[in-house]
C-alpha cells in the first residue's frame, strides 16, 4: 500500500491577532454574530482545537487562508495572540487559490442560506471553471448550475440585458457557452431575432455547440415545439447519464435529447 503524502505541510505557531490580513472580498463577507457568538464561547470552554491556516506575506504580516470564523470568535474574546498552522513555503497558495480554500471552508457550513451558497458558486467557478468549483462543493454540475442561474453571469453579459437579449437567455447561453467574449458575439448575432427564434436557436446551440451560426440558424428554424417525453432508465444507465452530462458540462435531460435526436437522425439516413 502506497503511504499517504499530505498535499500541504505547516507548523503550529502562535502569532498577534493584529498581525493577520483577510484579503478584500473576505473582509466584506458578512459574518453570522449569533453564530460568531456561540463559536467564541466552545473555544472559551474548550479551547481552539483547529487554529486558522495562515501563510506569510512580508516580515509581520499573515494571510488568512482558512479560519476567519474563528479568528471572528478570538477576537470577540479579546484575544491577543492566535495559535495557528503556518504554511510552509513548498506548499503556499497563490492569492486565488487562498480566495477559493477560504469559500470551499464556508460553503460547507450548515447554516448558509440560498443566496450566500450562490455567491460562493459563483466566486469559485470565476476561480477554477465549474468542474473544479463542483468538485470542490461536492455537488454535481447541475446543482452548480441552478445556483449560479443569473447570478453567475458575468457583469459584462449582465449589461446586455434587456436591450439585446432577456436575462433567462443570456443565462441560458452562458450555461452552453461559458465563455464571455463567444457569448458576446452569439448576442450580437441573435439580437435581432425574433423572441421564439432565438429561444429555439439556443436549443440548437446547446445540442451542437460547435456548430457555425449558419446552421445553427438553419437548425433552429427548422425545429418544430418541443415535445415533453418521460421515460425510465435503469440505475447502471442513469448514472452513465450523469457521468457523460458532467463531462459534457450540459443538463442529463439536454444530453439525452441530443443523445435520441442523433440517433433519430442516423436512422433515417438508412
Amino acid at each position: 500500500m502506497a503511504r499517504y503524502k499530505p498535499t500541504i505541510s505547516y507548523r503550529l505557531k502562535e502569532i498577534p491577532i493584529k498581525q493577520i490580513k483577510i484579503w478584500k472580498e473576505a473582509q466584506a463577507r458578512k459574518l453570522d454574530r449569533e453564530g460568531i457568538s456561540e463559536l467564541a464561547k466552545s473555544i472559551k470552554t474548550e479551547g481552539l482545537l483547529n487554529p486558522p491556516l495562515v501563510q506569510k506575506q512580508d516580515k509581520n504580516t499573515y494571510l488568512l487562508m482558512s479560519g476567519q470564523r474563528r479568528l471572528a470568535a478570538m477576537k470577540r474574546l479579546g484575544a491577543k495572540k492566535i495559535p495557528v498552522h503556518l504554511l510552509s513555503k513548498k506548499t503556499e497558495y497563490d492569492l486565488e487559490n487562498a480566495k477559493a480554500a477560504s469559500v470551499v471552508e464556508n460553503i460547507h457550513r450548515n447554516d448558509m442560506n440560498h443566496k450566500e451558497i450562490a455567491e460562493a458558486c459563483k466566486f469559485l467557478t470565476e476561480q477554477v471553471g465549474k468542474s473544479a468549483a463542483a468538485k470542490s462543493m461536492g455537488m454535481s454540475l447541475s446543482t452548480l448550475n441552478k445556483y449560479l442561474g443569473f447570478a453567475g453571469v458575468p457583469d459584462k453579459l449582465k449589461l446586455l440585458v434587456p436591450s439585446l437579449v432577456s436575462r433567462d437567455e443570456i443565462t441560458r447561453l452562458y450555461f452552453i457557452v461559458p465563455n464571455v467574449a463567444k457569448a458576446e458575439k452569439i448576442v450580437q448575432r441573435i439580437s435581432s431575432l425574433e423572441s421564439a427564434l432565438r429561444k429555439k436557436y439556443l436549443i440548437a446551440l446547446s445540442q451542437s455547440p460547435k456548430s457555425s451560426h449558419l446552421k445553427l440558424l438553419k437548425r433552429a428554424k427548422s425545429l418544430r415545439i418541443k415535445q415533453n417525453i418521460s421515460f425510465k432508465l435503469s440505475k447502471t444507465n442513469a448514472k452513465k447519464l450523469a457521468s457523460e452530462s458532467n463531462k459534457k458540462e450540459i443538463l442529463p435531460d439536454e444530453l439525452a435529447s441530443k443523445i435520441i435526436s442523433d440517433y433519430l437522425k442516423r436512422k433515417k439516413r438508412k
